[in-house]
């Protein structure tokens, strides 16, 4: 389930719904209204998903970069 994911990611990241709404679906209300029962495309749960993925990847490579350039 897609809020599900997205929860967990917002609790991962420390990051609120409102600015996760706006970077993955241009709707700062967009996690507001999944946690009331709204019902996204599949185009655009699979738009956020890949933004999740994204997200990651770029933070994990950042660290990567960030922990060779230490010392």
């Amino acid at each position: 389930m897609l809020i599900r994911s997205i929860e967990k990611f917002l609790r991962t990241h420390e990051m609120p719904p409102t600015k996760f709404g706006r970077l993955a679906a241009h709707d700062p209300r967009f996690v507001l209204d999944l946690r009331m029962g709204r019902e996204p495309r599949s185009g655009t749960e699979a738009r956020i998903r890949g933004f999740m993925m994204g997200f990651e990847a770029g933070r994990g490579e950042a660290l990567t970069q960030e922990a060779t350039h230490v010392g």
